[in-house]
């Protein structure tokens, strides 16, 4: 809790509470690593509603659930929607959503019905036939994965990240978040020249948290989100 409220002092837009999974396909080792933690601590889909709803009533900026369409399925595609928006969740980032249409437009049915934003994702290597059918579906935030491969902090970006998000341009005018590899000041500068709306960082803040002393543990992560946040402004 303090971490997240040490976040938003900094300066985010949006923070992003992972419900852990136990086989989390999109995650690279950090935050495989954080969710096998949290399910040996005991961690259940109550729990993560129950904080969600302690940090949405302290804090002003909008918070996300993200979790893996299994937590989604088994708790109940519209129970889960309409809890997470109880809780005080703005929006949803489930990566595994199944491509089959029934499946699909029901989450993102169930999710807009309950006002919930839910991201739906391209990828450096979507055709353009995905890329319709993605930017054809009335949504209001992109999830664009700027790597191949799972989360994790990247030396360096992909080389034509840029014409990737022009391409998405060109179809319509959505907010674009980008993740996967972002990890230094550096990337938010080439994410902003790019044309990127939103910089998801997740891996490289797990990892300023996990190699500094106790003590100083949530200092650290607030001072590297601030130099995050400034290379946004």
């Amino acid at each position: 809790m303090a971490l997240v409220r040490s976040m938003a002092e900094a300066g985010v837009d949006f923070i992003e509470l992972q419900i852990p999974f136990s086989d989390p396909l999109a995650d690279g080792p950090t935050i495989m690593k954080a969710n096998k933690i949290a399910l040996e601590g005991g961690m259940k889909v109550a729990n993560a509603f129950g904080a969600m709803k302690e940090l949405s009533q302290q804090l002003s900026i909008p918070l996300l659930f993200m979790t893996y369409y299994n937590i989604v399925f088994h708790y109940g595609t519209e129970q889960f929607c309409r809890a997470a928006a109880a809780s005080g969740a703005s929006g949803l980032i489930v990566p595994d959503v199944p491509v089959d249409e029934e499946a699909h437009e029901h989450f993102w049915t169930a999710a807009e019905a309950c006002g919930l934003i839910a991201m739906r994702f391209l990828s450096t290597v979507s055709t353009d036939e995905r890329m319709q059918k993605v930017l054809d579906a009335p949504h209001r935030f992109l999830y664009f994965i700027g790597q191949q491969g799972t989360t994790g902090a990247r030396a360096t970006l992909h080389d034509e990240l840029a014409r990737h998000i022009e391409r998405i341009r060109q179809h319509e005018a959505v907010s674009i978040a980008v993740g996967f590899g972002i990890s230094k000041p550096a990337h938010i500068t080439v994410l902003r020249e790019a044309g990127a709306d939103v910089a998801i960082i997740g891996s490289a803040v797990l990892n300023a948290y996990n190699e500094a002393h106790e003590g100083e543990k949530i200092e650290t992560v607030a001072r590297y989100v601030r130099a995050m946040v400034e290379a946004a402004r």
